[in-house]
């Protein structure tokens, strides 16, 4: 965390609307999500719609599992960002080993795969000229020729990018890598049935896997720490889910053709909430919560920061206010809207021991008062132009990228651009984010915000003076927080 996740709007107290709060408490509570250590695999796992990856590209996904630890993943790529008009799709196969509980991203398994075949298929003329053009150029002498200049475009023709048995590979060229299989986590939880005169729930299964590098050059060989929007269990999928039907009858021959998508005006008017516990990386979980006042283009935001992947154990929360500019179409990311933030002001709040050392322990006028630091009292820290200790710089400008959508029930969802994975910040126009953050959801129109100052506080044991305590972490993990926040200084 090396600045705010993204800027923020004026000094007041943040407002809370009933549903909002209701929202977060939930995904305080753990949202009952179950995930099993090591994850069952075994099956097919989709997208539920339309991905966006940094560069951009535009792709959905279909992965199979088999029981013997052979998997055949299907990735499809598109022009638009909509998943309407194909351009090529890959087939792979390949074998993956599950092994230990990850030591850096808690939560997930790490696992080891081997690739045995890629193979392409063009969709059009122009895709096949384009992949091969960039497979001549910057491929060494075994790809040099992987297609003859002027190759006409056969539909349904496979051509092999890798091959372990020939050791060729020239995937490369692509900025292809399924490093993303490095780092897996399987969440259950239970999704109410939607109609009113049935009762009980449904079982939901969702597949994490590793986030990918937002610098092109940096992917081929990163390590995820973070994950990618979750995958659905072909069986056990969120409804409704138009796309993961498409998606699961889709080949490399025929790849899924999803509905054109209404690019969404940006509203920004109103309360947007995290949807589930976030993971970033570099190992930071937390959850989001923003107020827009598009009236004078200001707004306010919660960050909570959590060290377990349901945020149910608390590290510390920072508040964020500042302004934000009026939006223009993005020449870059179809569908998207380019803004700019500058923060003004920020608020800290400690909420366990480890965090509170750290921050007294910090060099004097670097954040807030020197060594005034206690477990839930909030400090501002403006006056000492941010907060060294937690990478935050004030005043400070950051180039967004953002779209709205509406899901499958018609609620309004806003993305916010992807963070840099090496933890700088987007603050010159040339970093601008290229993909997308988990959506956050609106829980409240510009109308009905709630008059009265609310709190996410860590609700714990009362201590000897009835003040309401911290409940302890192991030791071992707090000195591995510790551990991360003197690497992140």
């Amino acid at each position: 965390l090396r600045s705010l996740p993204a800027a923020c709007a004026a000094a007041e107290p943040l407002r809370w609307e009933p549903h909002c709060r209701q929202r977060l408490r939930h995904l305080q509570d753990g949202a009952g999500i179950a995930a099993r250590l090591p994850p069952r695999l075994d099956g097919r796992w989709v997208s539920s719609g339309c991905e966006v990856r940094p560069g951009p590209e535009f792709l959905t996904r279909s992965y199979l599992f088999y029981s013997n630890r052979l998997f055949k993943a299907y990735q499809f790529y598109y022009w638009d960002p909509s998943c309407h008009d194909p351009s090529y799709s890959l087939v792979i196969k390949g074998k993956l080993r599950l092994r230990q509980a990850s030591w850096i991203t808690r939560g997930a398994t790490e696992a080891d795969y081997h690739l045995h075949k890629v193979g392409i298929v063009f969709h059009s003329q122009k895709a096949m000229r384009e992949v091969a053009a960039w497979i001549n150029q910057t491929s060494g002498e075994g790809c040099s020729g992987f297609l003859p200049p002027g190759r006409t475009w056969a539909p349904g023709a496979l051509y092999e990018l890798l091959s372990a048995k020939t050791e060729r590979d020239c995937t490369a060229a692509l900025g292809f890598a399924m490093h993303e299989l490095s780092l897996v986590r399987v969440e259950k939880h239970h999704q109410p049935l939607l109609q009113p005169q049935q009762s009980g729930s449904r079982l939901v299964e969702e597949l994490y896997l590793g986030d990918i590098h937002t610098e092109w050059g940096e992917r081929l060989h990163y390590r995820p720490t973070g994950y990618q929007q979750p995958m659905q269990s072909a069986v056990h999928h969120v409804h409704p889910c138009p796309a993961c039907g498409i998606i699961y009858r889709a080949d490399e021959h025929h790849p899924p053709i999803l509905p054109v998508r209404a690019q969404l005006p940006i509203q920004l008017s109103g309360s947007w909430v995290s949807t589930h516990c976030e993971v970033r990386p570099a190992v930071l979980f937390l959850t989001r919560y923003f107020i827009f006042h598009s009236n004078n283009h200001t707004w306010e935001g919660y960050y909570y920061h959590y060290s377990d992947p349901l945020c149910k154990q608390p590290t510390f929360t920072i508040y964020a206010s500042g302004h934000y500019t009026q939006g223009i179409p993005s020449s870059k990311v179809r569908g998207g809207t380019e803004l700019a933030f500058k923060v003004t002001q920020a608020r800290v709040t400690p909420m366990d021991q480890v965090t509170v050392m750290m921050l007294n322990s910090s060099e004097p006028g670097s954040c807030g008062l020197t060594s005034s630091w206690s477990a839930g009292v909030e400090q501002d820290i403006t006056p000492t132009n941010g907060c060294l200790a937690l990478g935050i710089k004030l005043p400070h400008t950051e180039y967004e990228l953002f779209k709205m959508e509406q899901d499958t029930r018609d609620h309004s969802l806003l993305y916010v651009g992807e963070r840099p994975t090496d933890g700088s910040s987007p603050d010159s126009p040339d970093k601008r984010p290229t993909s997308y953050q988990a959506p956050l959801i609106q829980c409240a129109g510009a109308s009905e915000e709630f008059s009265n100052y609310v709190s996410l506080k860590y609700s714990g044991k009362k201590d000897a003076n009835g003040n309401e305590a911290l409940k302890p972490l192991p030791v071992a993990f707090l000195l591995f927080i510790a551990l991360l926040f003197l690497r992140w200084d």
